[in-house]
C-alpha cells in the first residue's frame, strides 16, 4: 500500500531536482561569463598600474594609466551588479565616472596652466610647484 503523502514527496522531491538542476546549469553559466570580465578587468588594472608606475617621465601618460585604474574599478562594480541583480553597483560606478571626469579635467586644466608658466610638464619639474 503506497501512501499518497509519499508519492506527493518524491513528487515534490523530482520538481525541486529539476529546478536545482536547470538553476545550477544558469548559474554555473553566468559564473562562467563573470570569470571572462574579471581577466579583462585584471589585464586593465594591471595596465594602470604597470603604466603608473614604469612610466615616471611623462604626466599625460600617468593619467591615461589612472584612467585605467578607475575603469577598471567601474567594469568590476557593474560586472558585479549585475551577477548579484543589485543596482547600488552601477550607482557607485556613475559616481565614480564623475569623479574621473572632474579628476581628468582638473588634471589637463592643471598641465596647461603648468605649461604655459614653466614652458613644460616633465614630472621631474614637479617639485618646483610646491609653495
Amino acid at each position: 500500500m503506497i501512501n499518497s503523502h509519499s508519492l506527493y514527496q518524491t513528487e515534490l522531491l523530482e520538481i525541486l531536482l529539476k529546478i536545482y538542476k536547470i538553476t545550477y546549469i544558469y548559474i554555473r553559466k553566468k559564473m562562467i561569463d563573470l570569470i571572462k570580465y574579471l581577466y579583462i578587468i585584471i589585464i586593465l588594472f594591471v595596465l594602470g598600474i604597470s603604466g603608473t608606475y614604469l612610466n615616471r617621465k611623462n604626466i599625460i601618460i600617468m593619467l591615461m594609466s589612472i584612467e585605467l585604474i578607475l575603469l577598471a574599478v567601474n567594469l568590476n562594480f557593474i560586472i558585479y551588479s549585475i551577477y548579484l541583480d543589485d543596482f547600488i553597483g552601477q550607482l557607485f560606478a556613475l559616481f565614480i565616472l564623475t569623479v574621473a571626469a572632474a579628476e581628468s579635467a582638473i588634471g589637463l586644466a592643471i598641465l596647461v596652466v603648468l605649461y604655459y608658466v614653466r614652458g613644460t610638464i616633465a614630472v621631474q619639474f614637479m617639485n618646483l610647484i610646491k609653495g
